[in-house]
């Protein structure tokens, strides 16, 4: 006889937003609509109070209101959530829950964690994004006021302090994800909690090379960026890598940069040249990395990298820098490259100037992207709540 499966009540920092957390949500419920799993998602939007019971899968959206807070252009924080807790509390009770998973500290990750704490079921988190590294890089303001030699200490002991608070906040669960296993590591020893890997997946057949529309006497190489217009981003780096590249003497390129956010001002100001679509989504998006040549993603932030991986099923290799996830997607040489700020327009110079290894760069990266399964990422997640709610007492 075939053990039924959890009944989960996810809780995530965002559902519609464009990030990582939001993506890998819409992935994650569609996996248990696919599956016919129970699943309860309670999430924010900017609509009205919506909930709805679709077989197994419930859904529960509250508005934001007036006092919530900008974090970026399409995320905010409200400090008055705490109003919808008695029709959470209605709905989580009614949907009965063997688990709680949330993804981070947000008024919707604090209400999950505390209703995982009152009706005494096992806490799942996983970790999406660095939200220590992104502290230190929002902090860079007032880092510029200090003396050089206090600066960088200062910096590392805003970035040292976040992580403990985070790592705190945690602690509280059960288990954790992660998507990467270098993250994994650091937050077991952070935190005394077992973490099991969370990577990404890819829609292979949405982003696919054969979206590539580009003219035929286009001949210029387009370098793509697709993510946040931030500062922890290191939109910065788009700049310098253009002025750098024109400098070596490279001039039919042009940049197609994808997104919005607080620096899009001042990367318009200073690539008069570069294309700015806004955010794209779906078959806008998948056609947009195909007619790229290249990926150009500068962060050190980010924990996976979905961008990355998205241009790599269209065939677009990627350069990206040798911290956080994006690394551990891109095979040097292969896949595309790793290199050093200072070393970027280098790298795109010299994969560029190649064809014959840019073309089995192309190759390389879809047959890479195709081995990226949503429903086996998921799969791996279920197998750890089981682990989890084996250890409990009936």
């Amino acid at each position: 006889m075939t053990a039924p499966q959890p009944r989960v009540a996810y809780f995530p920092d965002s559902f519609h937003e464009v990030n990582g957390v939001a993506h890998t949500s819409r992935h994650f419920e569609d996996f248990a609509r696919r599956r016919n799993l129970p699943f309860l998602c309670v999430r924010a939007g900017d609509r009205a109070q919506a909930f709805q019971e679709d077989g197994n899968v419930w859904t529960l959206e509250l508005p934001r209101g007036v006092l919530s807070i900008a974090l970026e252009k399409d995320l905010r924080f409200d400090p008055a959530f705490l109003r919808h807790v008695p029709l959470i509390g209605e709905v989580v009770q009614r949907f009965r829950p063997d688990l709680v998973h949330i993804t981070g500290p947000s008024e919707v990750g604090l209400l999950g964690a505390w209703l995982s704490h009152c009706l005494q079921v096992p806490l799942a988190a996983s970790w999406h994004t660095n939200l220590h590294e992104y502290a230190a890089r929002r902090s860079e303001w007032f880092l510029r006021l200090l003396p050089k030699n206090h600066s960088a200490a200062t910096g590392r002991t805003i970035e040292d302090i976040s992580m403990v608070a985070f790592a705190g906040f945690y602690s509280a669960a059960q288990v954790l994800y992660a998507p990467n296993p270098e993250l994994c590591r650091q937050l077991e020893e952070s935190t005394g909690r077992p973490c099991l890997l969370m990577p990404r997946g890819v829609d292979a057949e949405l982003f696919h090379p054969r979206k590539r529309n580009r003219k035929a006497d286009d001949r210029d190489h387009i370098l793509g960026f697709v993510g946040r217009l931030s500062i922890e981003k290191n939109v910065y780096l788009l700049a310098r890598v253009q002025q750098e590249l024109e400098t070596l003497g490279h001039m039919s390129f042009r940049f197609l940069i994808v997104g919005h956010g607080g620096e899009e001002g001042w990367l318009r100001e200073r690539m008069p040249r570069a294309e700015f679509p806004g955010v794209l989504r779906g078959d806008a998006l998948a056609t947009a990395y195909a007619n790229m040549d290249l990926l150009v993603f500068p962060s050190h932030t980010d924990t996976f990298g979905n961008v990355v991986l998205e241009a790599l099923a269209s065939g677009v290799p990627a350069v990206v820098t040798p911290d956080g996830g994006p690394r551990m997607i891109v095979r040097d040489g292969e896949t595309g490259r790793i290199a050093k700020d200072e070393d970027f327009a280098a790298a795109i110079a010299g994969i560029l100037g190649n064809p014959q290894k840019h073309a089995a760069m192309r190759e390389a990266a879809r047959a890479y992207a195709l081995t990226a399964n949503w429903d086996a990422v998921f799969e791996g997640v279920y197998a750890g709540y089981k682990t989890i709610l084996a250890r409990q007492p009936s």
